[in-house]
């Protein structure tokens, strides 16, 4: 079993996708249009190929706390200065280490204030 994609709604896909791209380095790959024409779907990927998928329905906007959804995690080289350079809406958590995780990690915001995980390995010593 693998994770084949994520699927996150959004107010403006194309302001999420930009978001995702900018600020993640993350790629657009495909997108699709419901037949009703309500639903427009935009996929970003990074370079494991896992996507996410970024739904927008029109009349339709995703709540303050990101739909109930916890968080998604990005693997970035280094913490301190993605946490720095990403144009978040909102911090979560500065960066810090974890050690129980043997990570670095801050939390961020989309957009739509789904939160954003930006994890780096620790040093092993």
């Amino acid at each position: 079993m693998e994770i084949i994609h994520l699927c996150l709604n959004v107010s403006d896909a194309d302001r999420s996708v930009e978001w995702y791209e900018e600020n993640l380095g993350f790629e657009e790959t495909w997108s699709f249009e419901t037949p009703d024409g309500e639903t427009v779907n935009r996929y970003v990927a990074g370079d494991n190929g896992v996507e996410i998928q970024l739904s927008d329905t029109e009349g339709e906007e995703p709540s303050e706390h990101g739909d109930a959804f916890d968080h998604l995690a990005v693997g970035v080289e280094d913490v301190d200065e993605a946490f720095e350079s990403i144009d978040d809406h909102g911090v979560v958590q500065e960066p810090q280490d974890q050690p129980a995780a043997g990570a670095r990690t801050a939390f961020i915001e989309d957009p739509d204030g789904h939160v954003v995980e930006l994890v780096q390995p620790l040093d092993e010593e």
